[in-house]
């Protein structure tokens, strides 16, 4: 279920993910970049990272912040579990922190590592509610922060991400530069310390979420190469090979999967070992 956020936190927040598994059995779930970084609160039971060399299972935190991703990430649970999942807007965790963006690259960290101890509250609150309060509850404490903040300037990062989403991530870096009017340095560095990738590597995300768009939006009769062009990729083999790269799968497997939770979040399948 995905709910939006007020509208005063629209300029941090996409929208809110209310996911639950009641499967009992070992489940895999697979996280991927969708360009921006997210707020996982696990109310039922931890998720685990995987299983260290001395088979010792290595769980997550009940609730933890994860940055922009270089590829993905597998997640694990062995009993039922309901995630609720703030998606920031790109720029969104920065702005609302003040923390540079690079600091959460391609991480998972703990809550209480960069938000104060009304958090603690806030997920013990979270556990027992329905929806609607749960909304209600985490409109209540990002607005508290946005309260006690200073608006920063954030035209520059926001007119970029205005014409990189535009043109759906099909742009040269000389054309950004040309339409903002500052230079690739001063863009690196902005964009790294906002969003947390550089503007070609958000604009590859930003282009891999457009075909999976068009993959899913397609006619029955329209073949992969067809959208492959379409979506801005030189030939199906660097479709396939970036593809690859940011989900761990083809996209023919990514099509054919019956567990997608959300874009970038996908059930994979259930296991019988940790």
């Amino acid at each position: 279920m995905q709910v939006s956020p007020s509208k005063e936190l629209s300029p941090y927040i996409k929208h809110y993910l209310f996911l639950d598994n009641t499967e009992t059995a070992a489940q895999k779930f697979r996280l991927f970049s969708d360009g921006n970084t997210g707020l996982v609160f696990s109310v039922k039971s931890k998720l685990i990272s995987g299983i260290n060399k001395y088979e010792i299972k290595e769980y997550l935190p009940a609730s933890f912040l994860y940055g922009q991703l270089n590829g993905f990430k597998d997640l694990y649970s062995e009993n039922e579990i309901t995630l609720i999942i703030v998606v920031f807007q790109p720029n969104g965790i920065h702005q609302l922190l003040g923390i540079p963006a690079h600091e959460f690259h391609d991480s998972i960290i703990p809550v209480e590592d960069v938000f104060d101890k009304k958090i603690t509250a806030l997920q013990e609150s979270l556990f027992e509610q329905n929806n609607q309060m749960r909304t209600e509850l985490l409109n209540s404490f990002f607005n508290s922060l946005i309260a006690s903040k200073t608006a920063s300037n954030q035209f520059l990062i926001d007119h970029s991400l205005s014409f990189i989403i535009k043109n759906k991530g099909q742009f040269s870096i000389k054309q950004l530069v040309e339409y903002t009017g500052y230079t690739e340095r001063h863009l690196e560095r902005k964009f790294k310390e906002c969003i947390g990738l550089n503007p070609k590597k958000f604009g590859n995300v930003v282009r891999l979420h457009h075909f999976l768009k068009l993959l899913k939006d397609k006619p029955e009769d329209t073949n992969l190469t067809t959208i492959c062009y379409e979506a801005g990729f030189s030939d199906q083999s660097h479709l396939i090979k970036d593809f690859k790269k940011h989900t761990g799968i083809t996209p023919t497997e990514y099509v054919h999967s019956t567990g997608k939770l959300t874009n970038n979040l996908i059930k994979r399948f259930s296991v019988s070992r940790f």
